[in-house]
């Protein structure tokens, strides 16, 4: 019986952790970069006009708005005056390229009737974290049909108007980027607060419940972590490196607590961190918790056990005695230490995912809350299911564990280092 569990699940932990490393490896290394967020400010100056001011990345909007309209010429414009001051003049010489993008990918809907856009004022350039990105502002006059320009029915007076703003701006059909996140604060009428429009939820509405608005944070804070190949080596290379449920427990309420400090500090405007110093960060920490593991192993004797006749000696490198373990020594303390320091730089990660860098996102705190709760339960998730396998193989084929685990936390460690190199000459 014992032997057939081990059989068992020696396939069902390879099948796991390949689900965690493969589409990992097969990510950018600059995951973070190919992704994009989009910034969207709504509010009502007055009856039935939708005023949104809109920031988008510049070469971003450049060659989707060219490609989608065919211009070619504000291709070659755009991208020649990048970063030179004179973008805004590319931008406006192109406004009809620009506006027939932006107008389709993002929409605005009164009670189910679209409204109409229109450009006011001027397109603006400003730097976000060493990024250029374009601004415009668009009036939807939400008085008249788009389609039509006749009046729209009115709602009973005393009902809320329903609006809908709907963004697949810089969509994953279009190649260039993946994950685009659309930003929404907003106060329509009354109704105040935010939102975060992705590919699976591109469309949200002001007469939603509360709990549909928060199940979307969850739902976003859960495929961040799915879909993210950083925080998912991170979080392998904590459970390949933790021998019992305590360790990897503690280390994932360390990991927790501090990525939860950095990422409420963020929305609050407390601390703010270029993401060309954390993503290099976030990769070596990826590295340096793999290769922990690694030389743990080493300073334990476990290659030196592989030589020893029988399972009790690896077996005791890999699971020790039960005498003590509630105690932590100095290696533990180094490693929730190392764990924790990451975990504040995770946080800033996860927030600029979010956009969550400049004072004002406090008004995001409980979407933010939730966002991470997303996150918490996807990684209990994954522990839950992978950490008893681990453990059940560690127990019936310890030379198999330690192989397995050691060739898992290299590549690892290797594809952190690879990360980190890119990341720091800014190649990905």
């Amino acid at each position: 019986m014992r032997r057939s569990l081990t059989v068992a699940a020696v396939p069902a932990l390879t099948a796991l952790l390949s689900l965690l490393v493969l589409p990992a490896l097969a990510a950018p290394a600059g995951a973070h970069g190919f992704s994009s967020t989009v910034y969207a400010d709504a509010s009502t100056p007055e009856p039935g006009v939708v005023r949104t001011e809109l920031g988008l990345e510049y070469d971003l909007l450049v060659v989707s708005a060219a490609e989608y309209q065919d211009d070619r010429g504000f291709f070659d414009e755009g991208m020649a005056v990048w970063e030179t001051g004179e973008e805004p003049t590319a931008l406006a010489a192109h406004a009809d390229t620009v506006l027939g993008y932006v107008t389709e990918r993002f929409q605005v809907t009164a009670d189910g009737v679209a409204c109409a856009p229109a450009q006011v004022g001027d397109f603006e350039i400003t730097d976000r974290e060493g990024v250029p990105y374009a601004v415009l502002v668009l009036d939807h006059a939400c008085g008249v049909s788009a389609e039509q320009g006749e009046p729209a029915e009115p709602g009973e007076p005393d009902e809320p108007v329903d609006y809908e703003v709907r963004s697949t701006l810089f969509g994953d059909d279009e190649g260039y980027v993946t994950g685009t996140t659309t930003i929404l604060d907003y106060e329509l009428d009354g109704a105040a607060g935010s939102a975060a429009l992705t590919q699976h939820t591109p469309s949200f509405s002001t007469v939603e419940h509360w709990y549909e608005r928060m199940g979307h944070f969850f739902v976003l804070g859960a495929e961040h972590l799915l879909l993210g190949p950083d925080h998912l080596l991170f979080l392998l290379a904590l459970i390949v490196g933790s021998r019992r449920l305590r360790d990897v427990v503690l280390a994932a309420t360390s990991f927790t607590l501090a990525h939860s400090v950095t990422f409420m500090l963020a929305a609050l405007g407390v601390v703010s961190a270029p993401g060309f110093v954390v993503e290099p960060v976030i990769a070596l920490s990826i590295a340096v918790v793999a290769a922990w593991h690694v030389w743990g192993l080493r300073r334990r004797g476990a290659f030196s056990a592989l030589a020893v006749e029988g399972s009790r000696a690896l077996g005791g490198v890999l699971e020790p005695a039960r005498a003590g373990r509630l105690q932590l020594d100095r290696a533990d303390w180094f490693r929730l230490g190392t764990v924790f320091v990451f975990g504040l730089v995770h946080g800033l990660g996860f927030a600029g995912a979010l956009g969550i860098d400049e004072p004002f996102s406090w008004t995001l705190l409980w979407s933010l809350l939730v966002f991470n709760v997303g996150i918490e339960a996807v990684q209990l998730g994954i522990i839950a299911v992978v950490f008893p396998l681990l453990t059940l193989l560690r127990r019936r084929a310890p030379r198999v564990a330690l192989w397995a685990g050691v060739v898992v936390a290299s590549g690892v460690a290797l594809v952190g280092l690879f990360w980190f190199v890119q990341r720091l000459l800014g190649l990905g």
